[in-house]
């Protein structure tokens, strides 16, 4: 079984680290959807937020042993 894996990236400025949350979707569509929701979050944010957070986001496709929620619905 192949699932997608949205991994986003914040940083902010004068921060030892980077920060990241993940997401899983059953297919791709879900998961480019889902990034180009957060994209356009993101941009809709001020400028001063933007200066201070940078962000990334990408979708990462991999094997998985069955996952019971997406043989039951769509996610």
């Amino acid at each position: 079984m192949k699932v997608w894996l949205l991994v986003l990236f914040l940083h902010t400025p004068h921060m030892p680290s980077v920060k990241y949350e993940a997401s899983i979707y059953s297919k791709e569509d879900y998961c480019i959807q889902a990034q180009a929701d957060f994209l356009n979050f993101y941009i809709s944010k001020s400028q001063d937020y933007q200066d201070g957070v940078k962000v990334d986001a990408h979708c990462l496709e991999f094997e998985s042993f069955p996952i019971s929620k997406f043989l039951k619905s769509n996610v």
